[in-house]
């Protein structure tokens, strides 16, 4: 579904930040991506997300081309893959439900539709009963669970988590990584990125692929041996 042939990222500093990196990853898989701060796996994210583009190498969801994307279809691609970050970006004026609502509305879905999906996915979230609430009146793991909501409401091939337990508790975090596997479980795609090995260990054998200094230096089940 989604490869990376030999891909390199440079900027304009000189500073080689993604080295010659070639990776597979398979419909319905769940890979962890980790490193220290600055190994490459955001930037790995950003050109997959095509908000930047590779130095060299190339990058392919199915058979597209992600490099090739003329820009009026970039917010078309972007609608197959959902993205959670990890300081949340709700709007906060906006109620739970809100937010959700606010990103089938931004792909053009019916009211019927809105309807429909919103409370089913909050309720997917463990937050039926706060879909009234604003984010203000939320935890940071409920704050979060709003935005992995939004991010899945129209039903994307894959999730994207860059470092999303990064702002909580282990308990949250343990809620969080657990929401995750369920919707991986329903058939979507799972990249997650973290530096924190006690996120890995919840993961047992899922995949993890390992970057240093903007190279993969390991690919492998369940694991995080920095």
């Amino acid at each position: 579904m989604i490869y990376f042939d030999k891909v390199t990222k440079i900027y304009q500093d000189k500073i080689k930040v993604v080295d010659d990196v070639s990776l597979t990853i398979e419909p319905e898989e769940f890979v962890s991506i980790v490193g220290y701060s600055g190994a490459g796996k955001t930037t790995l994210l950003k050109m997959f997300l095509a908000e930047e583009s590779p130095t060299d190498g190339y990058i392919f969801f199915e058979s597209t081309d992600i490099n090739k994307i003329k820009n009026s279809k970039i917010g078309k691609y972007r609608q197959r893959v959902g993205v959670v970050f990890q300081d949340f970006r709700l709007l906060p004026n906006r109620t739970a439900y809100e937010n959700v609502a606010f990103a089938m509305e931004a792909s053009g879905k019916t009211d019927e539709e809105i309807a429909s999906d919103v409370p089913h996915v909050l309720n997917l979230v463990d937050l039926g009963e706060k879909m009234w609430s604003f984010p203000r009146e939320l935890s940071g793991g409920e704050q979060q669970r709003v935005a992995i909501a939004r991010a899945i409401v129209n039903q994307p091939d894959v999730l994207v988590a860059d470092e999303p337990t990064g702002n909580l508790d282990p308990y949250n975090a343990r809620d969080i990584i657990s929401i995750l596997q369920k919707i991986n479980e329903l058939g979507t795609t799972v990249i997650l990125t973290t530096h924190n090995k006690e996120i890995i260990d919840l993961l047992g054998d899922k995949r993890v692929i390992t970057m240093e200094n903007g190279k993969v230096i390991r690919d492998e089940k369940g694991g995080y041996h920095l």
